[in-house]
């Protein structure tokens, strides 16, 4: 007869996803130094929950002491088409991959508690289920259970899977048997550092998030710095290219849950500009995306339509402009200023030279951030 960890890996495929690993919960002890490390040089930007009840983020045993097993699930998402064809498209808004379909957390835990539930049935333990809102660091964990390892990019790929994955955990209080963990296996390529706009990743394997333009388009509340914001191109919700340029995606497993096909596309940045919350509340409903509020989303908007180079986009940037959210106001107010470069002559009236519109000084309106 099969054994249970057997059963269970089958299971687990039987339910959609892709690969099972199993470790022990102090499987990565090296996780709270590193996680230390990030903290004290501030990486983490404004995710102060990153800093809180860091004895459970950074040691996973002390998070249930009666566990004996992690067990990680890796599901795939793979997009059909390339995530980078979007970039060119500048009057559009570009949408990370996870946030197209609906929304991973929902497609991810109702699969971990049907299996969860499979797996008490079977056995009669205790069991606990997390999927990225708890103070659990997934990726080190998942790393010790064999399902791959983190990239340079710090994201986990693996050779059979690819980097398209989202990652789930059932802490249990079965002593399963643990899989050997996986090493890195991305060689002397760069490809994932080389490509970031904003040059996020100050060494490989370590990511400074205030650069980052999921970070930044997710995350970050207020104003972005004015250095960053032409970088963000037409992001407008998270970013794939350190994901979408690595070399082991040619493995990448074909996603298996219809949910994850893309239902947001790449809108109209002219027709995000024009809704209200009611408007963006209907608009993404049950996706991602909607946690961000409108406000956060149309500041994003903005900025996009500023890097567009279309200078048509200015009537529906100019309206925002007396925003009752400051950093909206402040992104209609930079949109339009630098469009605005596109329809007069760049010339400096001081010296009657030719200025080029990239470094010519941003001029805000008083109180308003920098």
């Amino acid at each position: 007869m099969p054994s249970v960890k057997d059963r269970l890996r089958a299971r687990a495929l039987e339910e959609g996803f892709s690969k099972l690993g199993i470790c022990a919960p102090d499987a990565a002890p090296e996780t709270a130094g590193r996680l230390q490390a990030f903290l004290a040089k501030e990486r983490h930007g404004q995710m102060n929950w990153m800093a809180e009840r860091t004895h459970w983020r950074g040691n996973a045993a002390a998070l249930w002491p009666e566990a004996r097993s992690v067990i990680l699930l890796a599901e795939s998402y793979t997009p059909e088409e390339d995530p980078l064809a979007v970039l060119q498209q500048r009057d559009r808004g570009a949408v990370s991959v996870y946030a197209q379909g609906k929304d991973y957390h929902d497609l991810v835990k109702r699969r971990l508690k049907r299996l969860g539930g499979w797996f008490v049935q079977e056995t009669g333990a205790e069991i606990k289920v997390f999927v990225d809102t708890a103070p659990v660091m997934e990726k080190p964990l998942a790393q010790a259970a064999g399902l791959g390892w983190q990239g340079k990019h710090t994201n986990l790929l693996a050779r059979d899977l690819g980097n398209w994955v989202f990652l789930g955990a059932i802490f249990t209080t079965a002593d399963l048997p643990k899989d050997a963990p996986e090493v890195s296996h991305c060689g002397s390529c760069t490809a994932c550092l080389d490509i970031c706009p904003t040059q996020a990743f100050p060494a490989p394997y370590q990511l400074d998030a205030r650069r980052c333009i999921s970070y930044l388009t997710i995350e970050h509340k207020g104003p972005v710095d004015l250095e960053l914001r032409g970088r963000l191109g037409n992001r407008i919700y998270g970013c794939d290219d350190c994901l979408a340029v690595c070399p082991w995606n040619k493995f990448a497993v074909a996603a298996k849950d219809l949910g994850y096909q893309p239902r947001v596309g790449a809108p109209e940045l002219a027709e995000l500009a024009g809704l209200d919350d009611a408007g963006f509340r209907a608009r993404f409903a049950g996706s991602p995306i909607k946690r961000i509020g409108r406000d956060r989303f149309l500041r994003n908007v903005l900025y996009a339509i500023g890097n567009s180079g279309q200078a048509a986009l200015t009537s529906v940037a100019a309206p925002h402009l007396s925003d009752a959210d400051e950093a909206v106001a402040d992104a209609a107010q930079w949109a339009v200023e630098r469009l605005g470069r596109l329809l007069r002559p760049a010339v400096d009236v001081n010296r009657g030279q030719h200025v080029d519109p990239e470094h010519e000084p941003h001029r805000h309106k008083e109180g308003r951030s920098q």
